[in-house]
């Protein structure tokens, strides 16, 4: 067969420089971008970047439960401390749009390595932090070396593996993407309790270590990713600055909103306007610009722009979950960190379980039907929540509670990561991983603090209403109240014990009210199913076992 290349570069008389090089015209085997295969064993180069990519998520609720103990020791409030998560949560959202940038500046594994060394040594110095603000800033530092992990891992997956194969490899992945938010507050609770918070973050560096390691040998780009060094100056600077102060912006708004009850406070309207006005902006811009940040044209695809939303929801669902109980069984059953997080362990249990389940089910189902399949049991989860969420819950009940609610999530998630890709080119996967990504930690973010500000708001309308019972004219009160009375009369020999009964009787009225909110909460979730359900019937149906980019069956 001639020599293509040389051909064509002869007709066009110049050598055209490296980079603008094709490499199908310098191999034809190239031309069917099918033939391509690693040298490494794709389930060995999907385990080594999974192992990183695992890492970075469980970062994400790792200091979930060490949260109180962060703020104790640095001398911070509890409301500062929750910075410790949203700042890592911004800046990681911030990145994940870059991943298609930097590795066509750099390569995919190069870039990949890149975000590991930043990751690994940021996370040392997270545990070294004497202050708050210097924590926050290496946080920072952190999430935006974490930003690259996830989507890199889930393309570099993607093109490992024959179309066929992709829905088992989104399988190990989507185990990493819910197991590690499932047992950090499990890992964070003990070391928490057992050493210091510190080393919630020390911990990374022999994994950082070990996946540096492992990837610089396992991994490498394939044939149509090839480096351009030129990008550099063609950065989308216009794009990244609207991008950073959108969210920047966003963050403060849901952080602190509820704080300064939301739109009375010149903060977090200013907030509101910014977010808005720099998101238009920059989809405006990306539109117009000739090599953007942000390629918005994959949303072109039908299945891709629903996929978005629908993951937004999935990662939202997953992350408000993660605080939400640890929180309820911390702050009104009085458990320790440990044992809050432990009580989630069984959930991690299910997805092991689960999620290889999920992933042989992909080459047999539709994605769409699997979507279908996963909000439907998130939906009953979501019920079963609400029901029993109380203040008797016993510890195997939380344990129960965590299983029902991880086991429609490998569904969901693979499904959803599966179907994205239908119809996607292949030169298109860095931008539809980082959009993926971007959308589940956008969500996760909206979600705990809508939630968060939900269960506050719902208690105390519930407080409200069962004072109306702590009257005189109610029997149950009275009969109540003078039990009291006379128990601490007789243990406590003050006289005081009228005082103090009604003391006793306001704080499980307080508390009764907090238990009430979280069930509220849990049902406006399920009330957010049938929606979700509707919108997956759009979902084009791709061909089982013929794999996310073959598709859409027709």
């Amino acid at each position: 067969m001639p020599d293509v290349g040389a051909k064509t570069q002869a007709q066009n008389g110049a050598v055209r420089p490296a980079h603008m090089v094709n490499p199908a015209m310098e191999n034809p085997a190239l031309l069917d971008h099918s033939l391509w295969k690693p040298r490494a064993n794709p389930w060995l180069i999907a385990a080594t970047v999974a192992l990183a990519a695992f890492m970075e998520v469980l970062d994400t609720s790792i200091a979930n439960v060490a949260l109180p103990h962060i703020a104790g020791s640095l001398g911070a409030s509890p409301d500062e401390g929750t910075w410790v998560l949203t700042s890592y949560l911004v800046a990681n959202a911030i990145v994940l749009p870059l991943g298609g940038w930097a590795s066509s500046v750099m390569g995919r594994r190069n870039f990949f390595v890149f975000c590991i060394t930043i990751f690994t040594v940021s996370s040392f110095l997270c545990g070294a932090a004497p202050t708050l603000p210097l924590l926050l800033f290496f946080r920072v530092l952190q999430g935006a070396g974490g930003g690259g992990l996830q989507p890199m891992a889930q393309a570099i997956m993607a093109d490992s593996f024959e179309p066929h194969k992709r829905g088992q490899a989104f399988a190990l992945y989507g185990l990493v993407a819910v197991l590690a938010p499932s047992i950090g507050p499990t890992l964070g609770g003990w070391i928490t309790d057992s050493f210091s918070w510190r080393w919630i973050f020390f911990i990374n560096i022999p994994v950082g270590i070990l996946a540096f390691f492992l990837v610089t040998r396992m991994v490498e780009d394939p044939p149509w990713i090839k480096p351009d060094r030129t990008r550099l100056f063609r950065m989308d600077y216009t794009g990244l600055a609207l991008l950073t102060l959108s969210m920047g912006a966003m963050q403060i708004m849901l952080d602190k909103g509820e704080e300064n009850d939301w739109f009375s406070s010149n903060l977090i309207s200013i907030s509101a306007v910014v977010f808005v006005g720099c998101l238009i902006a920059l989809i405006w811009w990306e539109w117009r610009v000739k090599e953007p940040l942000i390629n918005l044209r994959v949303f072109r695809f039908r299945n891709f722009a629903i996929c978005c939303f629908l993951m937004a929801l999935v990662g939202g669902v997953l992350n408000a979950n993660t605080v939400m109980q640890p929180e309820f069984t911390q702050q009104l059953l009085g458990w320790t960190a440990t044992r809050a997080g432990m009580a989630l362990t069984a959930g991690g249990f299910t997805l092991v379980i689960v999620m290889p389940f999920a992933g042989y089910a992909t080459g047999k189902v539709s994605a769409r039907t699997l979507t279908l399949i996963g909000f439907t049991l998130m939906l009953i989860s979501f019920r079963y929540a609400a029901a029993v969420t109380t203040l008797d819950m016993s510890f195997s009940a939380a344990s129960w509670l965590r299983v029902i609610q991880m086991a429609p999530l490998p569904f969901c998630f693979i499904s959803i990561t599966t179907a994205a890709y239908v119809g996607i080119p292949k030169e298109d996967s860095n931008q539809v991983a980082g959009l993926i990504n971007f959308s589940r930690n956008i969500g996760g973010s909206i979600l705990i603090a809508v939630t968060n500000a939900q269960v506050t708001s719902r208690a105390l309308w519930h407080e409200q209403h069962l004072q109306q019972a702590m009257q005189s004219g109610n029997p149950a009160f009275v009969q109540h109240k003078q039990a009291l009375t006379a128990f601490f009369n007789g243990t406590a020999g003050s006289g005081n014990g009228s005082g103090m009964a009604l003391a006793t009787i306001y704080r499980q009225l307080v508390l009764q009210a907090h238990a009430q909110g979280y069930q509220d909460v849990y049902m406006e979730l399920a009330w957010m199913c049938p929606a979700l359900i509707a919108l997956a019937f759009l979902l084009s149906k791709n061909r089982p076992g013929v794999g996310p980019g073959a598709g859409a069956a027709h």
